[in-house]
């Protein structure tokens, strides 16, 4: 007896099924949609005189209805279904890019990168979340507070060489009134008649004071010309840093200028009074170390023209 006409499997090909027209074999053929047998079992005679997988056209005196192979036939085969999509499954799962899809674990690393350095989109520098990193509010780097000491040290050499020719003068007449003084003084001890008062004579300040201030004048002109001209003076350009506005990058403007480095003059004037030098003195000195501990690495003076020394 035939077998009623149906999918079977394939017995040339066990991941296809073939169609059984009740007599013989016809050449339509579709993917296995069950399990593929055991490879040992393949094509051979079950236990109880059944063959698995369908019938074969030699086997013309095999049962009628082959209830087995028919049984391991749903007409959904959920597994089959399964083994086809678990690829893709698979594929979605651990993350690997669709068509039309960026990279996940692009976009992760994206914005955990963003997130641990706290920068902002045009930023320069580095550091952790809620650190602030010391650098202008455009990103432009701040100076440290050692390479303006070196700077400022460089510039005090090359402003007393430019002023030597209008304040050597008065510095000469000022050092023959100073030697004048300490002679008169050692002489007095070797005869036993000791100074009983460490004043100095009106006459030093005669000299002092003019030679001061005609080097606060070349100075002034000095920074003021470099720094607004090509934004540093020739000692931070060789330190490598610069002098601009906090919130505007370029060359201060002369205004910013002038309240920088008068603020810096009014503080050397005043420590020359007798009286009230102590204090200024202390205020100098604080204004020289403020970058030391302030977040915006601003001295007093820079906080007055609303400066920052960056850089370049």
């Amino acid at each position: 007896m035939s077998s009623p006409a149906g999918w079977y499997d394939d017995p040339e090909d066990q991941t296809q099924q073939r169609y059984w027209d009740g007599t013989s074999w016809t050449d339509q053929r579709r993917p296995q949609q069950t399990p593929p047998p055991y490879q040992g079992q393949y094509g051979q005679a079950a236990q109880h005189g059944q063959v698995y997988g369908g019938p074969a056209p030699t086997q013309q005196s095999r049962p009628a209805q082959p209830q087995y192979g028919q049984y391991a036939q749903p007409q959904q085969p959920q597994y089959g279904q399964y083994a086809q999509n678990q690829p893709q499954q698979q594929q979605q799962q651990y993350g690997q890019q669709q068509p039309g899809q960026q990279p996940q674990y692009g976009q992760y690393g994206q914005q955990q990168y963003g997130q641990y350095t706290g920068q902002q989109p045009g930023q320069q520098g580095y550091g952790y979340p809620g650190q602030r990193p010391h650098a202008t509010p455009d990103g432009q780097l701040l100076s440290g507070w050692w390479r303006r000491v070196f700077a400022r040290i460089i510039d005090s050499i090359i402003v007393g060489i430019i002023g030597l020719p209008l304040t050597g003068y008065f510095y000469y007449h000022y050092s023959q009134v100073l030697l004048d003084y300490f002679r008169d003084t050692l002489d007095s001890a070797e005869a036993g008649n000791p100074a009983t008062t460490t004043t100095l004579p009106p006459e030093v300040y005669k000299w002092m004071v003019p030679a001061v201030l005609i080097g606060f004048v070349v100075s002034f002109v000095y920074e003021y010309l470099f720094v607004t001209k090509k934004g540093a003076t020739p000692g931070k350009m060789a330190l490598g840093i610069a002098v601009r506005l906090r919130d505007v990058p370029g060359n201060p403007p002369g205004s910013a200028v002038a309240k920088r480095y008068g603020f810096q003059i009014a503080l050397s004037v005043l420590g020359l009074i007798p009286l009230i030098g102590t204090l200024t003195g202390f205020a100098a000195l604080l204004d020289y170390l403020w970058p030391l501990w302030d977040d915006k690495k601003q001295a007093l003076h820079d906080k007055v023209a609303a400066t920052n020394v960056v850089r370049k």
